[in-house]
C-alpha cells in the first residue's frame, strides 16, 4: 500500500490494519509525515509539529502489538490535537505571543485518553488567539489556508484541525467548541464534525485551571470533540475521549450507550424541525439553496417528517459575548494586553477594552435562561432540529468575517448566527457536509439533537452519509499535487 493510499484511509480501517499487522504504525507514521512536508509549506495547519514524539510512540506501538501485548483501539493511528488543548512536554502556544514559550506540565484530560488508546500524535494544530474567532490566523503562526482553495479560510478556531484532517495528514483531529469552533472549520473544509453534549467530554486545565489567562475562558459554553473525513470516525473518538472526570465539574456519567452502535439502523418516520435562517440570520443564497436540498434528502430518502419551524428567540449575538466575557479573566487578560501591545489581535484587545457591567453579565445570564426555555419547549415537539452550520461560504483569510451576507449589512461574527446558540443550550450538534458551491466550496448542514441526545445525533450523521456520501470528493489541492 502506498503513502498516498494510507493517508486516505480513515481511522477505522486504519485502527483495525494496524491490529491485525497488516500495516505497521510506523509505515503509518511515516506516510502521514511525508505528507505534512509536502503539504505544509502551502497550508500551515501544525503551528508545532512533532515528529519524533510521533515516530518514536508509533515505535513503541509497533514494538508492543509484534510482542502480543494489548493495545488500545486507537494504537497507531495518526492524530492531530489542537494549540488550545494542552499537551505535557510539547509548547501550547494558543496562538499567542504571551505562551510562545509555554510548555504544560500535564496533558488535558482527552490527551491523556488519547495516548492510552494509543493514539500517535503528530503535533499542534492552529488557532487563533486563544480561540475568540471563527478563523485561523493570529500574530504568532502563519496563517491556515483553506485546502478547497488556499486564498480562503479553513475556519476557526479548529483551523489547523480541519485543514489537516481534509488533506490526509491525520485521518481525525481534536478541535474544540465555544461557539461553533469544531463545526465551524469543519463545514468549511468538507468533513465531519461533532459537538457532542455539554459535559460529555471533560475539560481540564483548559478552560478550568485559573492561573492561565486566555487559557481559562468560556468554561460555560466550550466543548471538545471530533474533526474526522467520516462519522464512525468521530464516534470512534468519542468512544475513546467522553466519560467523567473529577476535575470537571460539569463532566456527565459515562454513556449508557455504545458509540459505534449507536451509528445502526434508520431514522424513519423521525419528526424533524428545519430552520433555514432561526427567523432573523442574514444567509448566503448558495448556502439556504444546497441546505434546503439536502433537507428533502431527510424527507424523500430517509423518512422523516420535516417541518420549517423555528424556536422563537431574538438574535442573541449580544448575549452570547456577554457570556464570552463572563467566562473570561478580564483582569489577566487586560494586563495580558497591556504587556503585549501590539502584539495581541486587535479584534481581542477591542473586545477587552469593553467596560462590561454587571448588569450585562446578568442580563446575559436571563437571557440564555430564555433561550433554553424556548429552546427545550421546541424540542419536545421534535426528534431532531436541522439547520445550516453557517451563513456563507468559506471567505478570504485575514478578516475575522463578511461585512455584508445576501445585501445585509451584519456584524463581523454573525456569519456564525447558527452554531453558537447551541453552545448556550449545550444541546449535541454535528456538522456534515451536503454540497458544494459553484465555485466548488463545501457546504455544512448542522444537525441538533435533544438535551442528551447525542446517540441520535450519530444515527442521523451516519445515515444521511449512507444515503448522500461525500468520500469520494477531495480538496482541490490534492488533485493539483495527485494525492
Amino acid at each position: 500500500m502506498s503513502a498516498n493510499d494510507i493517508c486516505r484511509l480513515d481511522a477505522v480501517t486504519l485502527s483495525r490494519l494496524i491490529q491485525s499487522k497488516a500495516l505497521s504504525p510506523v509505515e503509518v507514521t511515516e506516510a502521514a509525515l511525508a505528507r505534512m512536508s509536502q503539504l505544509e509549506p502551502a497550508l500551515h495547519a501544525f503551528c508545532t509539529p512533532t515528529p519524533d514524539l510521533a515516530i518514536a510512540t508509533a515505535k513503541q506501538i509497533e514494538a508492543d502489538i509484534m510482542a502480543g501485548h494489548a493495545v488500545g483501539p486507537l494504537a497507531g493511528v495518526p492524530i492531530g490535537i489542537k494549540d488550545l488543548v494542552c499537551t505535557a512536554g510539547i509548547h501550547t502556544v494558543s496562538g499567542s505571543a504571551a505562551y510562545i514559550d509555554f510548555v504544560p506540565e500535564e496533558d488535558d484530560v482527552v490527551v491523556e485518553r488519547l495516548k492510552a488508546a494509543g493514539a500517535v500524535i503528530l503535533g499542534k494544530t492552529n488557532v487563533p488567539e486563544f480561540g475568540y474567532s471563527g478563523v485561523a490566523h493570529n500574530p504568532v503562526f502563519e496563517t491556515t489556508r483553506n485546502p478547497w482553495n488556499p486564498e480562503l479560510t479553513s475556519g476557526g478556531s479548529s483551523g489547523g484541525s480541519g485543514a489537516a484532517v481534509a488533506t490526509g495528514m491525520v485521518p481525525f483531529a481534536i478541535g474544540s467548541d465555544g461557539g461553533g469552533s469544531i463545526r465551524i472549520p469543519s463545514s468549511f473544509c468538507g468533513l465531519y464534525g461533532m459537538k457532542a453534549s455539554m459535559g460529555r467530554v471533560p475539560l481540564y486545565p483548559g478552560c478550568r485551571d485559573e492561573r492561565y489567562p486566555g487559557v481559562s475562558s468560556w468554561e460555560s459554553l466550550e466543548h471538545i470533540g471530533p474533526m474526522s473525513r467520516t462519522v464512525a470516525d468521530s464516534a470512534l473518538m468519542l468512544s475513546v475521549i467522553a466519560g467523567s472526570d473529577d476535575r470537571d465539574r460539569h463532566s456527565l456519567p459515562t454513556a449508557d450507550f455504545d458509540w459505534m452502535k449507536v451509528l445502526e439502523g434508520d431514522i424513519k418516520g423521525l419528526k424533524v424541525a428545519y430552520s433555514p435562517d432561526w427567523g432573523y440570520a442574514a444567509v448566503d443564497p448558495q448556502v439556504r439553496q444546497i441546505v434546503g436540498n439536502a433537507v428533502k434528502v431527510f424527507e424523500q430518502a430517509l423518512g422523516c417528517i420535516v417541518e420549517e419551524a423555528n424556536p422563537g428567540w431574538e438574535n442573541p449575538y449580544d448575549t452570547f459575548w456577554a457570556l464570552v466575557a463572563l467566562d473570561s479573566d478580564l483582569v489577566g487578560m487586560r494586563k495580558m494586553a497591556e504587556q503585549l501591545g501590539d502584539k495581541m489581535s486587535p479584534h481581542l484587545v477591542e473586545f477587552l477594552n469593553r467596560q462590561w457591567t454587571a448588569e450585562d453579565f446578568t442580563n446575559a445570564v436571563l437571557a440564555r435562561k430564555a433561550l433554553n426555555n424556548k429552546m427545550w419547549k421546541f424540542m419536545r415537539q421534535y426528534d431532531l432540529l436541522l439547520t445550516p452550520t453557517l451563513a456563507v461560504p468559506p471567505f478570504e483569510i485575514g478578516i475575522q468575517g463578511p461585512e455584508v451576507i445576501d445585501g445585509r449589512q451584519v456584524e463581523p461574527f454573525e456569519w456564525l448566527a447558527f452554531t453558537f446558540p447551541i453552545n448556550m443550550t449545550g444541546q449535541p450538534a454535528a456538522t456534515i457536509p451536503v454540497g458544494w458551491t459553484d465555485d466548488g466550496l463545501p457546504i455544512g448542514l448542522q444537525i441538533i439533537g435533544r438535551h442528551l441526545d447525542d446517540p441520535l445525533v450519530l444515527k442521523a450523521s451516519a445515515v444521511f452519509e449512507r444515503a448522500a456520501p461525500w468520500g469520494d470528493r477531495h480538496p482541490t489541492l490534492l488533485d493539483q499535487l495527485r494525492l
